[in-house]
């Protein structure tokens, strides 16, 4: 064996101590499911109770250990797109909304330079009623549920325009959370009622629909006034908000439709079996998401945010390297989460900003403005609250597809046919 000198020997032992600190660590926490914003927060608010929610048993899970690690979770880092601040989407299964709804505010102020606050309820109102035609039109063979897929805006904008939040917000009776749990029960109900008495009047059906949802949420306006002028929801997209439904697209990326095609998304919240969605190979994918945000563009993203690398404690999103290693995230190993439904179709959310290679490392991080109950653990008076960091890594492996302006893909849109 030759002789190492000692500082060839020094070299070594550094990058092995530097490998070693890059190594991913889980832990085991325990978790007392009556703590946490949704719990102290939202779920206060929606029973109306004061007392704490308690636990008989303590609930673990293993998570990624994120001590320790220099981690960019401040919104600061990052160079941003302007977006109104968040909102908690409370107990509701409408982040579909939420997300895609701050997504076209952003888009307003880029196109025309105004700051406007959009009714993400108000769509919401308008999709219960579509999910309840179809349920009729297809005899009960079709989903009835609160969750949606970002693309549904565009689509109930087309039909029924939109609202501005101060008209519409969904909240009544002084609460200050939205809860569509009973609301949905309701409307469940009824809907499987005409299963037994084989009663499909369209017109009776859907009336019941928009009475539930009139008790739960309030009458949606068919005109008001917004600084001097009479509107309709019709005439505020078109000549207030500007902006056209159809400049918005969907790319996705996996592995079991065919790549350069027009394809559907073939998950349950895609209830009308939407197959407008652009399928690009993975790294075609990343670039794309890339490119937008650098040029300005923000985009409503949707995936899967159930993973041991999803901190609710530092608010970053990372893949662990007990998971897979950063060198063999590919389109096998995405499709195959896919594939056993290990990525599940879990939240949308909008991508507002970016971090370029944080600290030289050649690896990029995201800034996420998100609406659910986790991104609020923190405390309202962090940086944080509100906000995930997104390492591109988890992009990469579990984040399935993205709404974004057509202009920000032309290159990736001129090799569809």
């Amino acid at each position: 064996m030759k002789k190492i000198s000692i500082g060839i020997a020094f070299m070594i032992v550094l990058t092995l101590g530097i490998q070693a600190q890059n190594v991913s660590k889980g832990k085991i926490i325990t978790e007392q499911k009556g703590k946490g914003f949704y719990f102290e927060s939202i779920l206060k608010d929606v029973t109306a109770v004061e007392e704490k929610q308690t636990e008989k048993e303590p609930y673990q899970r293993f998570v990624m250990d994120q001590t320790g690690m220099d981690l960019p979770n401040n919104p600061s880092l990052y160079t941003t797109v302007w977006s109104n601040p968040t909102q908690s989407q409370g107990n509701a299964g409408t982040c579909w909304s939420f997300s895609t709804t701050s997504f076209y505010e952003s888009e307003v102020l880029r196109q025309h330079g105004k700051k406007v606050e959009i009714s993400e309820i108000y769509s919401a109102y308008c999709e219960y009623i579509e999910k309840a035609r179809r349920f009729i039109e297809k005899r009960g063979n079709s989903v009835f549920s609160e969750g949606s897929e970002g693309n549904a805006v565009a689509r109930i904008m087309k039909t029924y325009g939109a609202v501005p939040d101060e008209i519409y917000s969904g909240l009544i009776d002084g609460r200050k959370y939205h809860s569509h749990a009973k609301m949905v029960e309701e409307m469940t109900a009824f809907l499987n009622s005409l299963k037994t008495s084989n009663a499909w009047n369209m017109d009776y059906a859907l009336e019941t629909i928009k009475s539930i949802m009139n008790h739960y949420l309030g009458v949606p306006p068919s005109e008001f006034k917004l600084e001097g002028k009479t509107y309709t929801p019709q005439t505020y997209l078109k000549d207030y908000l500007q902006i056209n439904p159809d400049d918005f697209i969907e790319i996705l990326s996996y592995k079991q439709e065919p790549y350069w095609q027009q394809v559907e998304y073939k998950v349950t919240d895609n209830w009308w079996h939407n197959k407008d969605y652009y399928n690009v190979p993975l790294d075609d994918f990343m670039a794309a998401l890339k490119k937008a945000v650098k040029a300005g563009y923000s985009l409503s993203i949707g995936g899967d945010v159930s993973e041991s690398g999803f901190s609710r404690e530092t608010n970053c999103a990372v893949i662990p390297d007990f998971d897979i290693p950063s060198a063999y995230i590919n389109e096998d190993a995405r499709q195959f989460r896919f594939s056993n439904e290990t990525t599940t179709d879990d939240h949308g959310m909008q991508v507002i900003g970016f971090l370029e290679n944080y600290k030289g490392l050649g690896k990029d991080w995201y800034l996420i403005k998100d609406s659910s109950s986790g991104s609020r653990n923190v405390g309202s008076d962090n940086p944080n609250f509100g906000y995930y960091f997104f390492h591109e890594d988890y992009i990469k492996l579990k984040m399935m597809g993205f709404t974004v302006h057509k202009d920000a893909v032309k290159d990736i849109l001129k090799k569809f046919k």
